[in-house]
């Protein structure tokens, strides 16, 4: 169990909003938690922040195949019948993913994203837990 966190979903509505056709906007951390979310149910964000931590640590492996860089995951996108996924880095052990329709506007999204990484990512940092506690 965790300490309960401050409500973040503040912080992803504007992201939602800026966006047309973003359907889901989850803040995850790196081991599969989701923190916060935007335009889904609870059990629909808890099901992508899973999905997201298998993702995000796939990708980590394949990054470390690169020599000069550092290993780390930055974004990944998926298209699939009806939309687009996003999964970017966010702060340290966290990541903001975004579900979008196939009609969205890729550059718009992926910049708004980076945007507000760079505006709140120590805000959207995920504390290291111990024994399943915030530490």
């Amino acid at each position: 169990m965790t300490q309960p966190r401050f409500n973040m979903d503040w912080m992803l509505r504007d992201l939602a909003s800026s966006v047309p056709q973003t359907r889901h906007v989850v803040l995850l951390s790196s081991d599969g938690l989701c923190m916060a979310q935007v335009g889904t149910d609870k059990d629909t964000a808890d099901r992508l922040a899973a999905a997201c931590a298998g993702l995000q640590s796939l990708s980590g492996a394949i990054a470390t195949e690169f020599p000069d860089g550092d290993g780390r995951m930055r974004l990944v996108v998926i298209e699939v019948d009806g939309g687009f996924f996003y999964l970017m880095a966010a702060g340290v052990s966290s990541y903001l993913a975004v579900l979008a329709e196939d009609s969205v506007d890729a550059g718009l999204m992926g910049q708004c994203m980076r945007d507000l990484v760079a505006r709140l990512g120590e805000h959207l940092s995920s504390p290291p837990r111990v024994d399943g506690r915030v530490t």
